[in-house]
């Protein structure tokens, strides 16, 4: 009796191993902070973006069949709504439509207390933001304009990429003026609203009216809400949903949706708040569309094949060279000229801090037209696959070159600037 109370009491006052660290747990508050700041930086967001692609190519290229058959696994409620969906679809309509929500809210921050509130500050980039549109469209057309065109696909040079251009910036213009961002960022958020209505107003088609008349008449509640100041994500969120389901079964794009949604949130502060509905919201949502969103629709619809064939037919053929001649030559061209003609004939003026040359570089950057470019491009030929993965070929192949020359570029632009800090910086010393 006594050895048996003495073994259990070895046993009881052995040290207590510690506990096991669960795989893929939740992590403690500080991890979760920093990863959620870290998503919300443009570089860490466009290397996701670009870590994303890479993998979708590789798979695409190694295991085709394997990429075909994820991407075309279809999953979703079967509803009266039509929402039993391929994964790429889902992509396209519902994750997209969060990164819409977030440019939505970018666009009304701007357009209430940012730098389009004033016209005449405004005029500059908002212009270059149209040129830059309608130049590539332009390009696009005339190549495609022979016999055996695919004039169809003019919208999609148009667009430039948010997080791939911003993450660049940040990555190669550690001294560049910080105006030249703001002008990045304007320009992005004008061109980013051109491209949704394009995509409400060429790329829907039969619309029900009925489904159309119920998500405007939910996006009616929503809007009342908030001006009623009613707080609670359990009443939001499920009307989003409702929304987008509504949205998506009318036949308008569903992203539309979510720049809808993101322009009617109030982005002023109300006495005694610390930070307004727009603001709040954009913090909680931009790691989710940053993080996840955008990558994971990166990896289902940046899968082409890169075989020296279809390198060729991007060079080759119309559709394809057209975009890559859109988004090299007409972006660059079209929101620097815009910007050279608005400063030339109208009293706007360029931002004293910057020269022509640092709008240049930035022209060129706005040629990286990935996400919504990728996504028009499936619009464009609904009904000819290989035409979709050709031309999305030249978007990735355009965006590439316009990435690199713009690196080029900004990274002379950054030394001049560089070298005028430590110049003042060894007067002062």
């Amino acid at each position: 009796m006594y050895a048996t109370e003495a073994r259990y009491a070895r046993v009881s006052s052995a040290p207590t191993p510690p506990p096991r660290r669960q795989f893929l747990a939740r992590l403690p508050l500080p991890e979760r902070a920093f990863i959620a700041d870290a998503l919300r930086a443009e570089t860490v967001g466009g290397v996701l973006l670009l870590a994303a692609a890479l993998v979708a190519l590789v798979w695409a290229n190694v295991w085709p069949h394997s990429y075909e058959t994820v991407v075309e696994f279809t999953i979703g409620p079967s509803t009266p709504l039509h929402l039993n969906l391929p994964l790429e679809a889902w992509a396209q309509d519902g994750l997209l439509a969060v990164f819409f929500f977030v440019a939505g809210i970018e666009l009304k921050r701007e357009l209430v207390v940012g730098e389009l509130r004033d016209p005449r500050t405004a005029a500059l980039p908002v212009v270059a933001a149209v040129c830059g549109v309608a130049l590539p469209a332009v390009i696009y057309a005339l190549v495609n304009s022979a016999p055996g065109g695919h004039p169809g696909g003019w919208a999609i040079p148009t667009a430039t990429d948010i997080a791939f251009a911003l993450g660049v910036l940040a990555v190669v213009g550690s001294h560049l003026p910080s105006a030249l961002r703001a002008f990045l960022l304007t320009l992005a958020v004008v061109d980013d609203l051109i491209a949704i209505l394009i995509i409400a107003i060429f790329y829907s088609s039969g619309v029900k009216l009925w489904a159309l008349g119920l998500a405007l008449l939910g996006l009616g509640v929503f809007y009342l809400l908030n001006r009623a100041r009613v707080h609670g994500w359990y009443l939001y969120v499920p009307l989003a949903l409702v929304i987008w389901a509504l949205m998506h079964e009318s036949g308008v794009h569903a992203t539309v949706e979510g720049v809808a949604m993101g322009l009617m949130l109030r982005v002023t502060k109300d006495p005694g708040e610390e930070h307004s509905p727009g603001e709040h919201i954009e913090h909680l949502v931009r790691p989710f569309s940053a993080g996840f969103c955008v990558p994971v629709f990166a990896l289902f619809s940046a899968g082409v094949s890169i075989s020296p064939e279809a390198i060729g037919q991007v060079f080759t053929e119309a559709a394809p060279l057209g975009v890559v001649l859109g988004l090299v030559l007409g972006k660059s061209f079209g929101v620097f000229g815009g910007t050279w003609l608005t400063a030339r004939f109208t009293r706007a003026e360029l931002n004293p801090e910057l020269e022509w040359a640092d709008l240049f570089s930035v022209s060129v950057l706005s040629g990286i037209g990935f996400t919504v470019s990728l996504l028009i491009a499936g619009l464009a030929f609904p009904d000819d696959l290989e035409l979709v993965e050709r031309s999305k070929a030249a978007v990735l192949v355009g965006s590439l070159l316009c990435a690199v020359a713009a690196t080029l570029l900004l990274r002379r632009r950054n030394r001049k600037y560089q070298r005028l800090c430590d110049e003042e910086d060894a007067e002062t010393a």
